[in-house]
């Protein structure tokens, strides 16, 4: 991929100063042995590998949190980070990161989210975060709490740019409100969305992002990697998700890894490009993970093109008859 076509690729984050690629890369199984399965199945000698082809193919918007892998996303990322300063990369692009807080219950005190968000800078190696984000709307404190706190982050120059994660349309526009009386752009709402998850459509939050100038983040687009083509009744998904999805579920996917596939094809492109280019094209930017360089490259794979309105609606189709 040339560095004119990625610098074509870059859209802003809300109405922030943040300019990102059209995709980004989760970090989410970077130091996971739970869900997916980091010091068995890969390392962090895999992992740095996707880290390095995503920066090499100019998708340099990386997101993690504190809660993945207890802390050894931020780390991973921070090792890597320090040792790609050494690094010329072919576009020479600086990581774009975003991390999120987590207010878990004990979790009373509003400056609990900046003191959380310095203990995330000091793992990841750094003096500031391009994005910051409450990652679940949790009570016990007020939603307007949390995100005076965010703002906070800004003001003290910790944070770039403000977004939250898995907020409803009237969570959102609660955050909006608090965060524009203090003048700062609410940038994102990252929320799971793919062929598989069309909730965002449904309850109308993907139309009010676009009406209030926010970005919808979409994670999961690959859907924990069932619209790769690659998972089948006879080859489920490996620990947890393979609980999870048994043979029935995965044969009622089937019709639409077809479609996927017969669309990639007459491109040269896979299943999962495909997925996320449809994610693209509703105006979502998708962060699909990569445990190594294999993966980063397909992920990729996306840019540089885009569905027409007829493969778009076809694939709206296949997928509503979808049920997991």
């Amino acid at each position: 991929m040339s560095e004119r076509l990625v610098e074509e690729e870059l859209v802003r984050l809300g109405e922030s100063d943040v300019m990102l690629p059209r995709l980004g890369l989760g970090a989410w199984a970077w130091g996971d042995r739970i869900l997916w399965g980091y010091g068995r199945e890969y390392g962090p000698t895999e992992v740095r590998g996707a880290f390095e082809a995503s920066l090499a193919a100019g998708i340099a918007f990386i997101d993690t949190a504190e809660m993945y892998g207890g802390g050894n996303s931020e780390r991973l990322l921070g090792t890597f980070m320090q040792e790609a300063s050494r690094v010329a990369f072919r576009n020479e692009r600086r990581p774009i990161v975003a991390t999120k807080f987590m207010p878990l219950p004990w979790r009373w005190r509003k400056n609990s989210l900046i003191q959380a968000l310095r203990r995330s800078l000091g793992r990841l190696r750094l003096k500031q975060v391009d994005l910051y984000q409450i990652h679940w709307p949790f009570p016990p404190r007020a939603i307007e709490t949390w995100v005076e706190a965010l703002a906070d982050t800004v003001d003290a120059g910790l944070a770039r740019a403000v977004g939250v994660s898995n907020f409803s349309v009237d969570q959102m526009r609660r955050a909006h409100d608090v965060l524009s009386r203090r003048g700062i752009p609410l940038a994102s709402n990252q929320v799971e969305y793919s062929l598989l998850q069309r909730a965002p459509e449904r309850s109308g939050l993907l139309a009010a992002c676009r009406g209030l100038g926010v970005t919808l983040i979409a994670y999961s687009p690959i859907a924990k990697g069932l619209l790769s083509g690659k998972y089948t009744p006879r080859n489920p998904p490996p620990g947890i998700r393979g609980w999870r999805y048994n043979a029935g579920r995965l044969k009622a996917l089937q019709p639409l890894i077809e479609v996927l596939r017969e669309v990639g094809q007459a491109r040269g492109k896979t299943p999962a490009q495909v997925a996320l280019n449809w994610t693209m094209c509703k105006g979502a930017l998708p962060i699909p993970g990569a445990k190594n360089a294999q993966q980063a490259e397909e992920n990729a794979g996306a840019l540089g093109w885009r569905l027409s309105d007829e493969e778009v609606a076809r694939l709206d189709e296949v997928s509503r008859g979808v049920r997991l």
